[in-house]
This record gives C-alpha cells, sequence and structure tokens, in this order.
C-alpha cells in the first residue's frame, strides 16, 4: 500500500509539472492567464493532499552540507537603511511584525531568539535549477505568531525585506498561516554554525522548506499578516507572483 501510493504522489506531481511545461502559449492570453490562475488553484490543493501540513522535508547529515552555498537574488542590498545596520554590526536592527496581530512589536535579534530555537539540515531547491544543502539555525516562525496573537480574520504572513529587487520597490513575499506554523519554518540567522552571511541574507530571512527558493525572503526587515493580497504589490502576494511566478512553490 504505501508504495501504491508513493507511486500515486509521484505520478500526479510529475503530471502537474509537465502540464505546466507546456503553458507559455496558453499563458499569453487574457482567457489563458485566468485558465492558468485557477490551475494554480487546483494544483496548491492537490499538493496540499499529497503533503499534509504535517509532512517535513527531508534533513540531512552534517557530511551532506555543500562546501558552498550558492546565494540567491539579490548579495548586498544598497538601500540607506541596510548599509546603516551592516555598519552597525545590525546591532541596531529590529523585526516589526505588524498588520493583523494582537500585539504588534519590534524585536532584536536577541528577543528573537528568546521565543525559541532549531537547527535543521535542509536542500535549499532553486527555480533556476540548482540545489545546495545548508545546516539553518533559528526561530520558528510558529514562535512568534503565538508572541503576536493573530487576528481572527488573518490568513496570510507578508515578508517585506531591506533589498530593492528593482529601483524603490524592495523585494516582498508571502506564505499562508499553515506553511507558516510547518515546524520547519524558520526566521533564519544562522547558516552551518555562523552568524548568516550578507549573501545568504543577513541579519535575518525565512527558511520555508517545502518551497523553491524564491519564497525564501532574506534581509527581513518587517512581517505583516493579512486578510488578503489586496495593498501587497500587484495583488499576487509576492514579487515574483506579480511577473508570472506560482504563489505556491510545493516541491
Amino acid at each position: 500500500m504505501t508504495d501504491r501510493r508513493t507511486f500515486l504522489r509521484r505520478t500526479l506531481l510529475a503530471l502537474g509539472g509537465a502540464t505546466l511545461a507546456g503553458c507559455d502559449r496558453i499563458s499569453e492570453s487574457e482567457t489563458g492567464t485566468k485558465v492558468l490562475a485557477s490551475a494554480e488553484a487546483v494544483t496548491r490543493r492537490v499538493q496540499r493532499f499529497l503533503s499534509p501540513s504535517t509532512a517535513l522535508a527531508k534533513e540531512f547529515t552534517e557530511a551532506d552540507i555543500s562546501p558552498v552555498f550558492k546565494p540567491n537574488g539579490s548579495t548586498m542590498p544598497d538601500t540607506p537603511a541596510y548599509q546603516a545596520l551592516l555598519r552597525d554590526g545590525f546591532s541596531g536592527y529590529r523585526l516589526e511584525v505588524d498588520g493583523m496581530v494582537e500585539r504588534p512589536t519590534r524585536l532584536s535579534l536577541d528577543e528573537l531568539k528568546s521565543l525559541g530555537t532549531r537547527t535543521q539540515i535542509t536542500r535549499h531547491d532553486c527555480v533556476e535549477g540548482w540545489s545546495a544543502i545548508g545546516k539553518w539555525t533559528g526561530t520558528p516562525l510558529a514562535a512568534l505568531l503565538d508572541h503576536v496573537g493573530p487576528k481572527e480574520g488573518a490568513r496570510y504572513v507578508v515578508f517585506h525585506c531591506f533589498d530593492n529587487i528593482e529601483e524603490d520597490t524592495p523585494y516582498y513575499e508571502s506564505i499562508d498561516l499553515v506553511e507558516a506554523r510547518h515546524p520547519q519554518t524558520l526566521l533564519a540567522y544562522a547558516l552551518n554554525g555562523a552568524p548568516l552571511p550578507v549573501a545568504n541574507g543577513a541579519p535575518l530571512r525565512l527558511r520555508v522548506e517545502r518551497q523553491l527558493g524564491y519564497k525564501h525572503a532574506k534581509y527581513l526587515r518587517r512581517i505583516e499578516l493579512v486578510a488578503s493580497f489586496a495593498e501587497v504589490g500587484e495583488g499576487n502576494g509576492g514579487y515574483w507572483e506579480d511577473n508570472g511566478y506560482e504563489w505556491y512553490a510545493g516541491i
């Protein structure tokens, strides 16, 4: 029975990937865009069925750690606010948490660490086709959510970053509360036993291990809880999503 279930999971996921691979021509039309949006919702439900909220991403051993962990996305934010924090060794860093929460807050790294810690060795899969295994240490996002208390109606966690992906457009990304409370979803401040390097997102980045690399927002400045994406970028939940990527990037 286990082998049959595994075969079913792999077959359905492969079929989903094959379908999406052939969608370029469809996506060029307005009707095609609506079809793909609907298909993405179905794909997300199927993936959630095959990989429920309790399923864990594979974890590895120290021997599996990649000799170099290639950075994804930006490698050095040039915004004045980030550069000032960098010169000060991030001693003045405060993570803002607001939106639909009972107790908005601003936390230093030490205050964040006091909420709890977890270390995990996982593989990062980039949409560009490369992967790397790293050892991450951070505070479970669930612990932060418990600290601030999501209000009724909050559905998504939005991450606002220090790095500008375009001129005057800071990077932004989001996940839902199910993924946010997953035990492997971390606000990571260390990589391979050392403070997070700048190229990899210092002083704080998201690790959402069951999704592709563009979901793992770096250089976290602010976390906001919202009921919808209406006021987030162009309304699709993230910078790359506003440029045609899927919002649910499950592996």
